[in-house]
């Protein structure tokens, strides 16, 4: 069963990787998984999280980084270490097959943090501005983007960032849900 479930998604990955090839996605994807392309979208997000709560900001930003320090770690770290599945681009049986955009292959597969991260973001900052029905669409396809990229860039499986963003999905739940148990609502 195991073995099957592996099969079907190095299958997937090389749809994507493979099928999917372009030179605008080429492009595209290198600039949605590189953290530094966001940090405005992060200061952004900041400023509007200061002017709505004022004092209480201090609370979500607080919670905001434990949350990304604890799901990098469990992703990056903790599952990585056990489960050590090779990333696509250092896969034998895919050796030749993958085309690896980034200059590095270190590290595991299993999950991605680059997933599991975003997704968290994504739900935390959806809660937070829950007033604003649209944006937790946005936030999504946002975190979407990032994980597909992986995937793209050769250094992910689509059941890498699919369990990377379940579990971070979870992270965004639980801590939104805790940290507004100390801070003032704002509708």
């Amino acid at each position: 069963m195991l073995d099957q479930l592996l099969s079907l998604d190095r299958s997937l990955f090389l749809g994507v990787n493979n099928g999917l090839s372009n030179p605008f996605l080429n492009s595209l994807c290198l600039i949605l998984r590189n953290q530094a392309t966001w940090y405005p979208m992060y200061a952004i997000f900041i400023y509007f999280l200061i002017k709505q709560y004022k004092v209480e900001s201090w609370k979500i930003l607080l919670a905001a980084g434990l949350m990304v320090l604890l799901s990098d770690q469990f992703s990056a770290n903790l599952v990585k270490n056990t489960f050590m599945r090779l990333r696509p681009c250092a896969e034998p049986l895919l050796a030749g097959k993958v085309l690896h955009l980034t200059g590095s292959c270190n590290g595991y597969s299993f999950i991605s943090a680059h997933a599991t991260n975003h997704f968290a973001v994504a739900i935390f900052l959806a809660y937070c501005f829950r007033t604003l029905k649209w944006l937790l669409p946005v936030l999504l396809f946002w975190a979407f983007s990032i994980a597909f990229s992986q995937v793209y860039v050769g250094v992910h499986y689509p059941l890498d960032v699919t369990i990377g963003a379940a579990c971070g999905i979870l992270f965004g739940v639980a801590f939104s849900r805790y940290v507004f148990k100390f801070v003032k609502i704002i509708e």
